[in-house]
Order: C-alpha cells, then sequence, then structure tokens
C-alpha cells in the first residue's frame, strides 16, 4: 500500500510471525506480571464515584504492554507524566496516519494521491518515536555484557533483541515494530473500550458479571488480583468479551491478494449464488463487522449484546468461519491468547474496584450500531468511552 508508516511484504510479516512465537509462549508469566502492573496503575488513575473516559486511558495501557512485549520494558505512558506526554505525540501523530492509511488503501493504486504534508509529518514522528527505541536495543546490544546481564538475557525473551540478531537494518526494524504495535495497541485498547462501553449500558449483564467475580476473587479495591486461573473460571466474563468482538470486531475491514487464480463458488450474479473468477494477484476485500451482524447466521436478534448466545459452546462450532476476531487459517492473530487474558484481567479489576458502573447523568444511550464510530484500521468509539465509575449500587 506504500503507505509511509507500514511497508512491510508477506515474507516479512511471517519472519516477525516467527520471532514473535516465542514471546508468546516461554515469556508468559513474565508478560503476565507486567501486565498486571500495568492495570494496577490504570486503576490508580480512576477516582471513586468519578465520570471518567476510559478509552484514552485503554490506549496508553496497551501502549505500555506492547511496548513490554516489544523492548523488554514499558514506555510507562500510564505512571510518568514526561513520558506520557511523548505518548501522547506519538499516539496523535500514530492514529492520523492510520486515519490516512484507511483512505489511502481504498485508493487501491491511487494512493499517492493522499500524500498530504500532515499526513508526512505523522509519518515523521511515528518514525522517530520507534527509532529512538530501537537505537537503545542496539547500544544495549553494542555494550560490553556482564556475567549478570548475560544470565538475565538468556532467562527472557524481547522482541527486539531477536531481531537484531537477525537484521540491523533500521527501516526493517522499525517496520516491525510498527506493525506490532499497532497489532497489539490499538486493537486491545477498543475492544476494552467497546466493553466497558456495553456494561454501562446493559446493567443486567454487570450484573451476571458482578456476581461472578465475588464468588470467584470477591469484590473491593482490597480483593485479592485475579489469578491466570481465576479468569479462565470466569466462564460469563468470557461469554461477554467474545460477545464484544462479535458486534465490534477490532479490525472490521480486512482484505487477501490470491495467490493464484481461483474462482469463488458464492458471490457473484444479481442473487449472490454465482461464482466469481480471482484473477492471480486479485485482492479480495470482505468486512467482519458486516459479516458478524448477519441475521442468517447469529438470528433476528443479530444487533443486541447478548452474550448469553455463546453459552452452550454450539454457536462457536457452527459458525467456523462466520465468526473471525482474531481472522483465521494461517494468518490468524498470533497473540489473541495474551489479548483476551489482558482484555478479561482488565475487566475484572476494573469491576472488582468499581462494582456498579453506569452511563452518566446526561448522557445519551444511543443504539447499538447507530453509535459515532471512527474507522481507521481498526474501529474505535468516536464518543471515547464515558463511564461512572462507582463502588456501591
Amino acid at each position: 500500500m506504500g503507505s509511509g508508516i507500514f511497508t512491510q511484504d508477506g515474507a516479512a510479516w511471517k519472519h516477525s510471525r516467527a520471532l514473535l512465537r516465542p514471546q508468546f509462549t516461554s515469556n508468559r508469566y513474565q508478560n503476565f506480571e507486567e501486565m498486571k502492573k500495568s492495570v494496577e496503575s490504570l486503576v490508580d488513575k480512576i477516582s471513586v464515584d468519578s465520570v471518567v473516559d476510559l478509552q484514552p486511558l485503554f490506549f496508553r495501557l496497551t501502549f505500555d504492554t506492547t511496548t513490554f512485549l516489544l523492548f523488554g520494558k514499558t514506555l510507562s505512558s500510564l505512571q510518568s507524566s514526561d513520558i506520557a506526554g511523548q505518548e501522547s505525540e506519538f499516539s496523535m501523530a500514530f492514529n492520523l496516519g492510520q486515519d490516512y492509511l484507511s483512505h489511502r488503501g481504498r485508493l487501491g493504486e491511487f494512493y499517492w494521491l493522499a500524500n498530504t504534508p500532515e499526513f508526512r509529518r505523522a509519518c515523521k514522528t511515528s518514525h522517530r518515536f520507534v527509532d529512538q527505541a530501537i537505537q537503545t536495543a542496539l547500544d544495549d546490544a553494542d555494550a560490553p555484557q556482564t556475567e549478570g546481564s548475560t544470565e538475565e538475557a538468556e532467562q527472557r525473551y524481547v522482541f527486539i533483541d531477536a531481531l537484531i540478531q537477525e537484521t540491523r537494518d533500521k527501516k526493517e526494524l522499525r517496520d516491525q515494530c510498527l506493525n506490532v504495535l499497532l497489532a497489539g495497541r490499538d486493537t486491545t485498547a477498543c475492544c476494552l473500550t467497546w466493553t466497558l462501553r456495553l456494561l454501562a449500558r446493559h446493567p443486567w449483564v454487570l450484573e451476571k458479571l458482578r456476581e461472578e467475580i465475588e464468588i470467584i476473587t470477591g469484590l473491593g479495591k482490597d480483593a485479592p488480583q485475579p489469578t491466570r486461573a481465576d479468569l479462565k473460571k470466569m466462564r460469563y466474563l468470557d461469554l461477554i468479551l467474545k460477545e464484544v468482538l462479535r458486534l465490534y470486531p477490532s479490525v472490521p475491514v480486512n482484505s487477501r491478494a490470491a495467490l493464484k487464480t481461483t474462482i469463488l463458488p458464492l458471490g457473484g450474479g444479481p442473487d449472490g449464488q454465482s461464482p466469481v473468477l480471482i484473477r492471480k494477484g486479485e485482492a479480495v476485500g470482505y468486512c467482519v463487522y458486516a459479516m458478524h451482524r448477519r441475521t442468517d447466521i447469529y438470528g433476528e436478534d443479530a444487533l443486541e449484546f447478548r452474550p448469553e448466545r455463546w453459552e452452550d459452546g454450539k454457536l462457536l462450532r457452527d459458525v467456523g468461519y462466520g465468526y473471525l476476531p482474531f481472522n483465521g487459517g494461517p494468518r490468524v492473530c498470533l497473540g489473541q491468547d495474551f489479548a483476551l487474558l489482558e482484555a478479561g484481567y482488565t475487566v475484572a479489576r476494573l469491576v472488582q474496584h468499581f462494582p456498579f458502573i453506569a452511563v452518566p447523568t446526561g448522557d445519551p444511550v444511543v443504539e447499538i450500531g447507530k453509535e459515532r464510530q471512527v474507522l481507521t484500521l481498526v474501529v474505535a468509539s468516536g464518543d471515547g468511552c464515558r463511564v461512572h465509575m462507582r463502588s456501591s449500587g
């Protein structure tokens, strides 16, 4: 797409997936512990009985956890005001760049028309921010290693360190890191935003979740932090996340290019039931957002938020590729388990501290699908996530 931010080809993306795989398997405990610290920092930012917009806090949370996956340390946007300012500048530039990328993607081979000075400045800011972290990693790699630092490095897996062993091309390093940062920051932040918006607008769902959390871990600021085992027991929380990702898949529109000339059995003709010829190299776009709301798949209540639809497991078994919150096949999202762990833990911890989350007095309650949305490469809330965080009913 010639984006100016993301310039990877398929081979490069396969390479980054191979390097990321150990990060999500051998380093799970360390990742989870760091994520818990970031969530605690988020909770500390929220006052009891206050109205707060959680969406920017969620983006800062997932920025911290994703930079830890990338660089072995967070850039602490939730903990340091100085770093928070840097992250804010980067965040605005990164979001603006995504907005342009979404338009450039729709322009196809005429993508170059969307190449304004504003876009180029956004790319420059995004590049500078990531390049600084990459340069630090390169300097650390070149520094003399003591016995203690060598042992520590062998005990943990850091994406950028593994990538530096493969290449020192700073542009490739940047491309790889920006791709992972987009995948880890924006998608999970959007999932959390929509989850809290929906819980505030569906008090009966929140009540069932509150009861589940109270039984498993207890409620209140002094309740113990949920363990991974605790989260696995929270079956209703799992149903809620499935339903949120059905209604608001983080990547709502996607496409795939044909590796060879082929024929799709359906989709052509006036009734959509005729075959379609797809030539080698042609792109096939698909809208997960629309697919997840089809009444012929999910029933007449497809536009309603009803976590119970997943309860007996039958829908998940039957729906197949009709449910693609993390894509499927060989390019299924490598970080889906960590994303669900982060989303689940964050929601559980927020409900522990603030069991009664509601729509602020005076704020409109808009029907699902009619709220303001911001579509870039992800779908975010155009109205943020304003909620009243209460500790009592």
